[in-house]
């Protein structure tokens, strides 16, 4: 997103004919040509979880076989398992499948397959116990450190259309062109907002507070809470006097001659306004659950950042106490939506769990409650007050996670199980859309509406990838970020499930039925690897990472991940699939690096590794 402003930069400067003079170097990577190709999950494969590698082949054999290697010794051999056909990505191929699930000793992992004269091998893969966590953990945490915002110019900043100046210093860079510093962006076209910089702060608290055993067995205690407490710390200093949370640190994606300011801003252009108030939508909620966090990490840890405990949890009530007389004029559209809901769910269930206090639980109820209203029967939710399928590009499992995080404070048994009701809904209906076509690489597909006069209408479609044409006008791009959430909506909630005792029985990893246990498994294999540009998107991990575009698309660091796999360029449904086709000024839609992804990444990786030290 943050390269955006290096297109605009660019459009600017067309008449500039020297610069398009300029040696550049052109970046354009397309689907691999090669006849077999053998897909895989290029950084770590859990012990005691899916272990799936995808075929594609292009030619006319018939059946192959494949064998499985562990240390370059074959252990497992069989004919490929062929798939439902499937055309909208590569037109000719077909796809197999093979599964080394049962494979459980730990080693480097290899899948070699042969079909007619050809013969393909996959990336080698490590597999092991914790292993995406044991694996990325540190990097993952690195990413971090490397992005925070370091500027003491950020220490007096003015508010747009005001005299006033305020201290915002800190945080996080957004995005590896972007130095700005969100809460959260899109505001303007109300169903887009990501949670970005509270959303990793708290992610950041959670882990080093209820993961604690998790973190300290791998060495990385001391590096979780430091970096907790700078994101508690900015949250702090981003908290008006009275009672808001300023959404956006913005100087128009660095283009010279714009001023850096407290502000919002909308569309393509960066046009700056005055919605920097964020509501519980646009990280209002998220900055509180990561204070409440924060505040019992110092409590357990006897530690804390530049600010104590006790004034984290003051900020958090103060931040909700604001919130809750005036979140909805701080939205462009003066209304609540689903997004509201489960952010403010998340507020007030760590607000609950920091202070006790029975008066959070009781509007956590009536949350829940609205949050719930929205669920169709199919287990799909809605967005408004209408019919607008709820779909986002960053987020999609937040309201099965805040669901089953009410869960676990709520005693009263009928409240527990409708909440549990709609969990169970919510997941059967992400497994039934995803398998409603065929669906090589079990990606997670969405229902979406098009735009019309700049909202949505018409005919609920569905399809693999956010669609282009949608509210904000402009921006679509990779969804690592979104297909992480996912993998840990599936695993948190249906761990709920069956901590319940309303899930099928039988395990196949992470605790769960072999549906779910895939299906998360699935999203995070894309984006690591198992993929049809056989890419990972995790900087640093893998046989083969997004290219270095500076252009458009800024820094590469070590732990982070690139925005990714999109529909084809031009199509505003988002069908087809596209990587980095050029122009370079739009690489970073597909190979920037966002805060959002590795964050997401953390907390799945998290939870696939919650029950084990």
């Amino acid at each position: 997103m943050a390269a955006l402003a290096m297109a605009l930069a660019s459009l600017l400067q067309v008449a500039a004919a020297a610069s398009a003079e300029k040696s550049k170097t052109t970046v354009s990577v397309s689907l691999p040509k090669a006849p077999l190709l053998v897909q895989i999950n290029q950084v770590a494969l859990e012990r005691q979880g899916p272990k799936r590698a995808i075929v594609e082949y292009a030619g006319d054999a018939g059946q192959g076989s494949y064998t499985v290697l562990r240390d370059g010794k074959p252990i497992k051999q069989g004919e490929l398992l062929p798939l439902q056909p499937f055309k909208e990505w590569s037109p000719g191929k077909r796809y197999f499948s093979v599964d080394f699930s049962d494979a459980e000793q730990a080693g480097k992992y290899q899948v070699d397959v042969r079909i007619g004269k050809q013969q393909a091998s996959s990336a080698p893969v490590p597999v092991r116990d914790n292993a995406v966590f044991a694996t990325t953990g540190a990097q993952l945490l690195g990413y971090f450190k490397r992005s925070r915002h370091t500027d003491e110019a950020d220490r007096d900043l003015q508010i747009f259309q005001s005299t006033r100046r305020v201290n915002a210093w800190g945080g996080w860079q957004d995005a590896g062109g972007d130095k700005g510093k969100y809460l959260s962006h899109l505001g303007y076209a109300n169903y887009f907002n990501p949670q970005q910089a509270s959303m990793a702060a708290w992610v950041l608290a959670y882990g080093a507070h209820a993961r604690k055993a998790l973190f300290a067995a791998h060495g990385l205690q001391t590096q979780i809470e430091d970096e907790a407490f700078w994101g508690a710390d900015y949250l702090h200093r981003t908290l008006d006097a009275e009672g808001y949370f300023y959404t956006t640190v913005f100087d128009q994606w660095g283009t010279p001659g714009a001023q850096r300011m407290v502000t919002g801003y909308e569309g393509a252009a960066g046009t700056y306004t005055t919605l920097y108030r964020s509501a519980f939508r646009a990280g209002g909620g998220m900055a509180i659950a990561a204070l409440a966090r924060a505040s019992m990490l110092a409590k357990q840890s006897g530690r804390h950042g530049e600010f104590d405990g006790a004034q984290y949890l003051a900020d958090a009530e103060r931040g909700y106490a604001h919130l809750r007389k005036f979140n909805a004029q701080y939205g462009a559209d003066g209304k609540e939506n689903i997004i509201d809901d489960y952010t403010a769910l998340m507020a007030l269930v760590e607000l609950h769990n920091a202070s006790g206090q029975s008066a959070y639980l009781d509007d956590a109820r009536e949350r829940a409650a609205r949050l719930i209203a929205r669920q169709q029967k199919d287990g799909g939710f809605i967005s408004d007050g209408g019919r607008r399928p709820y779909y986002h590009a960053a987020e999609a499992g937040l309201p099965v996670i805040s669901l089953s995080a009410y869960v676990d404070i709520e005693p009263e048994q009928g409240r527990r199980q409708r909440a549990l009701d709609a969990i169970g809904l919510a997941l059967a209906h992400e497994l039934s859309i995803t398998n409603a076509v065929a669906n090589p690489y079990g990606y997670a597909r969405q229902r979406f509406q098009l735009t019309r006069d700049g909202k949505a209408a018409g005919e609920v479609l569905e399809g693999f990838f956010i669609p282009h044409r949608n509210e904000t006008g402009y921006w679509w791009q990779g969804e690592s970020a979104r297909l992480a959430s996912l993998s840990a909506a599936m695993i948190v909630g249906g761990r709920k499930l069956a901590d319940q005792g309303t899930a099928e029985q039988g395990k196949a990893g992470y605790g769960l039925p072999a549906d779910r246990a895939a299906y998360a498994q699935n999203q995070l294999d894309w984006t690591l690897g198992r993929n049809p540009y056989g890419m990972s998107m995790l900087y640093g991990f893998g046989k083969r990472n997004p290219p270095t575009v500076l252009e458009s698309a800024g820094e590469m660091f070590v732990g982070g991940i690139s925005n990714g796999i999109t529909g084809a360029v031009g199509s505003d449904t988002g069908s087809g699939i596209s990587f980095a086709p050029g122009p370079d000024s739009e690489q970073w839609r597909w190979v920037e690096q966002w805060i959002p992804h590795t964050t997401w990444m953390l907390f799945a990786v998290m939870a696939m590794s919650e029950n084990r030290s």
